[in-house]
C-alpha cells in the first residue's frame, strides 16, 4: 500500500533519468520481521493475527515482551486488538516484542476539559481525543507542564474508545505557546546528510489494521515537503533542522544511530508538525536537536525502534537535494 500518486511515481522516473539512478535508490523492503495486523486468538504459547499474508501465528519465547500501555503478561492482549509484531532475527515464526493498541498524539491543544484535551495533529488529519489518566498524569505534567490550548502536545499511548489514553511524553513540552515560537531564520546552507532524530506516526490513525490499508504503509512523512509537488494541506515552516526541500516519491537514506540499522525510505506524507518541535531523543545520548523524520509505526519498528520511546537518534542521507 503507498500514498504515493502516479504523478508523483513520474516525478521520481523523471528525476532518475536526469541526474542518474543513484539520485532515487529504490527502497529497502522492511515487512520481513514486522507484521502488523489485528489479533484473532491469543494463547498461551501462540498469538493468531490477520494480516494482509491472510492469517499468521507467532509463537513465543522466554523472552517475548509484551506492551499495552505497558509490560503487561500475554493475558492482557485481546481479540480484536491492533498488534504490532516484531519478529526474531530467525525468521518470522516467533515473536520477538509484540505492541497492542499502540497509539501516539503529536499536535497543538485546541481544548481542554478537566483530563480530556483536543489535539490538532495539522495538516488536515482529524482531531485527536486525549484522556489523561490519573495514573499517567503526573508523568505527563512534569515534561508538559502548561496543558492549555495554543501549547504543544507529544505522548504516547493507546487506543481505548476511540481516544489516545496517554502513558507517557513522548518529548518535553517547550515552554511558550506554538504561536510564540521564535523565528528561525532561514539556512543559508543545507547539507546532504543531517543529524537529528526520527519519531512515528501512525498513517491509520488507530482504525484497525485489516480495515484500513494504510496501516501497512512503508516510509516516512517528510517535514519539509515543496508545495508544487505535494497536492494534500501541508502547513510548512522552517524546521529546526535546515531540512532540504522534497517532494512525496523522493527517497532518502534514514539510520537508527542507537542500532546502526539503515534503510532506503520514500517520502509518503507530510509531517509539518514537526517544524514546531526542536527536541532532543535521550535514547542513546544522541546530541541532534531536531525531527527529521516521522516513520510509519512498522517502518520505525524495522529500524529498531521501540514504539514507547516515541523516538531515535538518526541521521539522514538526501538523494536528490530538491530544492
Amino acid at each position: 500500500m503507498s500514498l504515493i500518486t502516479d504523478k508523483e511515481r513520474d516525478r521520481a522516473r523523471f528525476t532518475a533519468a536526469l541526474l542518474g539512478p543513484e539520485s532515487t535508490p529504490a527502497p529497502t523492503p522492511l515487512n520481513g520481521r514486522v507484521a502488523r495486523g489485528v489479533v484473532v486468538d491469543v494463547t498461551s504459547y501462540m498469538l493468531c493475527v490477520a494480516t494482509p499474508r491472510g492469517e499468521e501465528r507467532f509463537l513465543y519465547e522466554r523472552a517475548t515482551s509484551f506492551w499495552r500501555g505497558g509490560e503487561v503478561p500475554v493475558g492482557e492482549l485481546r481479540p480484536g486488538d491492533d498488534v504490532v509484531v516484531l519478529c526474531s532475527h530467525d525468521g518470522r515464526l516467533v515473536a520477538e516484542r509484540v505492541w497492542a493498541q499502540a497509539a501516539r498524539a503529536t499536535g497543538v491543544i485546541t481544548a481542554r476539559d478537566d483530563d480530556t484535551l483536543e489535539v490538532d495533529p495539522g495538516h488536515g488529519r482529524p482531531r485527536l481525543t486525549v484522556v489523561l489518566p490519573y495514573r499517567t498524569s503526573g508523568r505527563i505534567t512534569v515534561r508538559h507542564p502548561r496543558l492549555e490550548p495554543g501549547y504543544l502536545f507529544d505522548a504516547v499511548g493507546i487506543w481505548r474508545e476511540g481516544a489516545v489514553w496517554a502513558v507517557r511524553p513522548a518529548t518535553t513540552q517547550p515552554p511558550y505557546p506554538r504561536s510564540a515560537t521564535p523565528r528561525r531564520p532561514p539556512a543559508t546552507r543545507r547539507s546532504a546528510t543531517l543529524s537529528g532524530i526520527a519519531t512515528w506516526y501512525d498513517p491509520a490513525s488507530g482504525r484497525a489494521a485489516h480495515l484500513d490499508p494504510r496501516a501497512h504503509i512503508e516510509g516516512l512523512a517528510y517535514p519539509a515537503l515543496d508545495r508544487a509537488g505535494h497536492s494534500r494541506d501541508c502547513d510548512r515552516r522552517t524546521s529546526c533542522v535546515p531540512l532540504p526541500l522534497l517532494s512525496t516519491g523522493a527517497t532518502l537514506s534514514l539510520r537508527n544511530d542507537c542500532v546502526h540499522r539503515s534503510a532506503v525510505l520514500p517520502v509518503v506524507d507530510c509531517a509539518a508538525a514537526d517544524g514546531w518541535m526542536c527536541d532532543l531523543c535521550p535514547s542513546c545520548g544522541g546530541q541532534g536537536a531536531g525531527r527529521l523524520a516521522s516513520l510509519t509505526m512498522t517502518s520505525f519498528v524495522a529500524l529498531g525502534g521501540r514504539l514507547e520511546d516515541g523516538c531515535f537518534n538518526a541521521t539522514v542521507t538526501v538523494h536528490n537535494g530538491e530544492v
